[in-house]
């Protein structure tokens, strides 16, 4: 009861700008984000980030041009049913800008007949599921086909990840908050096989507060 008061009443601070909330996305353009990695095409449709898919391209991220370290971020998101998406926390790149983009990346899945993995906490490009194997349970909090509301806060090694107002995951990684202490938040259009596609993933109410 306690964690869904305190949902409720973050969420509504940030619908309505409160102390300290920024949104990520002015509704307007892509000022203050850089794509990295693949070719996905990302566009604005009135209050609304989509990522299209694009055959042949590696994982397509739209980053922010500014890094954070301890933060509540919440957003809304919707993707198709057959594609994988993701939003990375504290994530950077090997190599420079141009480099592999790698970090914590929240999961966005639809849940199919016998859930999925959404919410769960993997690692880009830095060894696979940060979320314990054991931990991995399939779940059906996540609404295929419709608007899922995501919060995630992040504070120290703590990750906690909330779907539509079911707490996912209460991950604690030490060695991951050291490799990975501060970061952009990226927007992840995954990779498609051959012959699949376009597959879309959308984004809206994108808001951040720092800790």
């Amino acid at each position: 009861m306690k964690t869904m008061i305190y949902l409720t009443v973050a969420a509504a601070a940030s619908a309505f700008g409160g102390e300290g909330w920024v949104d990520l996305f002015n509704g307007k353009d892509l000022d203050g984000w850089t794509q990295r990695n693949g070719t996905a095409t990302y566009e604005i449709k009135g209050d609304t980030l989509v990522g299209t898919t694009a055959e042949g391209s590696p994982n397509s991220f739209l980053c922010t041009d500014k890094k954070y370290g301890d933060f509540e971020l919440t957003f809304e998101v919707k993707v198709d049913d057959a594609l994988n998406s993701g939003v990375q926390i504290r994530s950077g790149t090997f190599g420079g800008p141009k480099g592999r983009v790698n970090g914590p990346q929240v999961e966005i899945e639809a849940s199919g007949e016998k859930g999925a993995e959404a919410g769960y906490i993997y690692g880009e490009a830095i060894g696979g599921w940060m979320t314990p194997q054991i931990d991995l349970r399939p779940h059906k909090h996540f609404k295929d086909g419709d608007w899922n509301a995501y919060r995630v806060v992040a504070n120290g090694p703590r990750i906690q990840v909330w779907i539509n107002g079911e707490m996912i995951s209460d991950l604690v990684d030490e060695k991951r908050f050291k490799s990975h202490p501060k970061g952009f938040i990226g927007l992840q259009v995954h990779s498609i096989g051959k012959g699949q596609g376009p597959f879309q993933v959308a984004w809206r109410k994108l808001k951040l507060k720092e800790l």
